[in-house]
């Protein structure tokens, strides 16, 4: 979506859903299996949409898809360094969060427009 590519994201839309197919579910105890199945649900929906869709529906997937992510992270962790990231300027000024691998601003949200529009809002680790 940074690089404005409606192909691009549908290879991470389908990135997303072989994770989830591969993830390993026995490491988490009942409770987390009761959360990740509902964030599991919401994510492949919201995958599927970024496969097949034109790239402003991408985007109104990938927010909601990000939010997933974020609370999957808070669910069960991570052992990579990521930025968690805001663009305040999406959705009409109602503003939009991401995650980042890097610590530089590549806006998912208005691609080559604006590629540096958002901050930093926390890092993950």
């Amino acid at each position: 979506l940074t690089e404005d590519s409606k192909d691009k994201a549908a290879e991470a839309g389908n990135s997303v859903l072989t994770a989830f197919v591969n993830f390993d579910m026995s490491k988490l105890s009942n409770e987390q299996h009761v959360t990740y199945m509902e964030i599991m649900e919401n994510s492949k929906e919201h995958s599927e949409h970024i496969i097949k869709s034109p790239l402003d529906h991408q985007r109104e997937h990938f927010e909601e898809l990000s939010k997933d992510v974020s609370d999957l992270i808070g669910l069960i962790g991570t052992d990579k360094i990521l930025y968690e990231d805001f663009c305040p300027m999406y959705n009409n000024n109602k503003g939009a969060m991401w995650l980042s691998e890097t610590e530089t601003i590549k806006n998912p949200y208005f691609g080559s427009k604006m590629p540096t529009c958002g901050k930093m809002q926390k890092k993950i680790n």
